[in-house]
């Protein structure tokens, strides 16, 4: 069983940034494909980012292209998300996801799940 953990979350004013971050329990984290997707009030739980297991695949929904990074450091087990230039539309929960089988951007393919981090960003 894998453990996810997601922290960084907060209020922060339009055009700040955040970091979040995703530790795992499981070893060997480098195995794992790791995720991040959000969920607004009211609607579905959306992809926001994907790494490879070594870092050199990265994918971004279209709406955070530019703004945010996925990175991760497979030494610390940790995954992140930095936010820049947020604004109220990223206002969301945010989740961290792993899956050790595929590459992708859907939630179905992804096994493991964090509790969330809420971001909330005022205008």
């Amino acid at each position: 069983q894998v453990e996810l953990v997601e922290s960084g979350g907060g209020l922060v004013q339009a055009g700040d940034s955040l970091t979040l971050s995703c530790t795992a329990s499981t070893l060997p984290f480098s195995n794992y494909v790791m995720a991040w997707f959000r969920q607004a009030p009211g609607k579905p739980r959306d992809f926001v980012a994907r790494i490879g297991q070594d870092a050199g695949s990265r994918n971004y929904a279209d709406s955070v292209k530019g703004r945010f990074t996925i990175s991760r450091d497979n030494s610390k087990n940790t995954a992140y998300l930095q936010m820049n230039s947020l604004n109220v539309e990223d206002t969301a929960v945010y989740y961290c996801a792993a899956n050790q089988k595929v590459i992708a951007r859907y939630e179905r393919n992804y096994d493991y799940w964090g509790q969330g981090t809420q971001v909330t960003v005022s205008s």
